[in-house]
């Protein structure tokens, strides 16, 4: 009955979440106290060694992903400074210039561009000021809403891949260390740019371009607040992040604090403490949401894993648990569409409970790390329910289902060909 029970949850609750009945940010925590309580684990205990749903659950599941939340505030720091000494600005309009007045090289430059931008920090606040800059642009340039509103969500995706902030989770959850981690990006990102380029080559060119057909001009604080660009050392300042994690095993948060000393010293704006202040509160509020969810799957994952709910569940988990690589290939390129709509393989829900279980019931943890990294591309680029889908939509006027009809297919192939790659190498 308790296995009934705990199966009765997992699908109700997926299906709340799917259905957008319930928000992901309430449901985890829900979910964690109901498996911990179907499993037997009391709510309370006088016997202070005793694991409890308060103590263990709640309290200790709230701290349990503290690297992770660490990284992603520093991570939202950076990316607002980055912001507010005028990189972000600079790089988009060095692209629009490099590009001239072509609308597929503008589409692939400001592709390129804004995944550098998207490396250093994300999150809706980042898609916000790069989308309000760059759609504008490609619009005028002549590309359809469509295609402008794909770039940057193409962008976004490869971005992530390299975001340094949002790796800590997978060091939380699965115990893999940062720099093998970053060792393993390029089988996540290279099938993902390759895919990504040719989409944009083929939706340009399928769809047509338009001239002229946008008639919003770009943000004042574009033309006016930011008109001198940062000097041009300046511009590799997204980039020292990721590159002291690869090549000198710099753990995140101290990346991330170098990276922002670097960046202040080579375009040294003329308020560097008020940039620094302001730029860590703005930042903790692009990521509040995120950070909420971090502490749900916390609670979750401290559910799932204490001894009475894994002696029930880890039966079931070993059962489908791949034992080849042509398995684990299969098994994750055709679940794949599962990490969208917060379902069971998205990383920012019940993907990082299920996958722990997973490495505990024997796969390699590299392997269960990069096939969770592989099929979050597909969900970062297609899933309805991200809220920078969610803006892109609503400021291009397009529909956003039809987005997902139109990427899903590209994304499912661009994670066949990283399964396969992980499959050869990590499994």
């Amino acid at each position: 009955m308790q296995i009934i029970g705990i199966l009765l949850v997992f699908i109700v609750f997926v299906g709340l979440m799917m259905t957008r009945k319930l928000t992901t940010l309430l449901a985890l925590p829900m979910m964690a106290i109901l498996l911990a309580a179907i499993a037997g684990i009391p709510l309370l205990s006088d016997n202070p060694d005793t694991f409890t749903i308060t103590k263990g659950v709640l309290a200790g599941g709230a701290m349990k992903l503290s690297t992770a939340i660490a990284g992603l505030i520093f991570g939202a720091w950076f990316g607002q400074i980055l912001s507010k000494v005028g990189i972000t600005k600079t790089i988009i309009r060095k692209a629009a210039e490099l590009a001239g007045d072509k609308p597929l090289a503008i589409a692939i430059i400001f592709f390129l561009a804004a995944s550098v931008i998207f490396s250093a920090a994300n999150g809706l606040g980042m898609v916000i000021l790069v989308g309000t800059i760059a759609i504008p642009i490609m619009l005028t340039a002549g590309l359809k809403p469509f295609v402008s509103g794909l770039v940057v969500l193409l962008a976004n995706a490869v971005g992530v891949v390299f975001n340094v902030s949002t790796w800590a989770i997978y060091t939380d959850v699965l115990k893999v260390p940062t720099n093998t981690i970053a060792s393993y990006s390029l089988v996540c990102a290279v099938p993902l740019i390759v895919i990504a380029l040719i989409m944009i080559v083929y939706y340009t060119r399928k769809d047509g371009k338009v001239r002229r057909a946008w008639a919003m001009p770009i943000k004042p604080e574009f033309q006016a607040q930011d008109s001198k660009n940062v000097r041009a050392v300046a511009l590799i300042s997204p980039l020292v992040p990721v590159l002291l994690v690869f090549f000198l095993k710099v753990d995140i948060v101290s990346a991330v604090f170098m990276g922002a000393l670097v960046t202040l010293l080579l375009a040294t704006p003329k308020r560097p403490f008020h940039v620094l202040s302001s730029a860590l509160v703005e930042g903790i509020q692009d990521v509040a949401g995120a950070l909420g969810l971090m502490i749900g799957i916390g609670m979750l994952l401290s559910a799932v894993t204490a001894p009475q709910v894994a002696a029930l569940i880890q039966p079931l988990i070993e059962g489908i648990i791949p034992t080849s690589p042509l398995m684990y290939i299969l098994v994750f390129t055709l679940l794949s569409p599962l990490a969208i709509y917060r379902g069971p393989l998205n990383v920012w829900g019940l993907g990082s409970g299920i996958a722990a279980l997973i490495v505990a019931g024997g796969m390699a943890p590299v392997a269960a790390m990069l096939a969770l990294r592989i099929v979050s591309n597909l969900q970062a680029v297609s899933d309805p329910t991200n809220s920078h889908n969610v803006w892109i939509a609503d400021y291009t006027k397009t529909d956003i289902i039809e987005t997902l009809r139109k990427t899903l297919p590209w994304m499912f192939v661009a994670v066949m060909i990283s399964m396969i790659i992980a499959g050869m190498i990590a499994f």
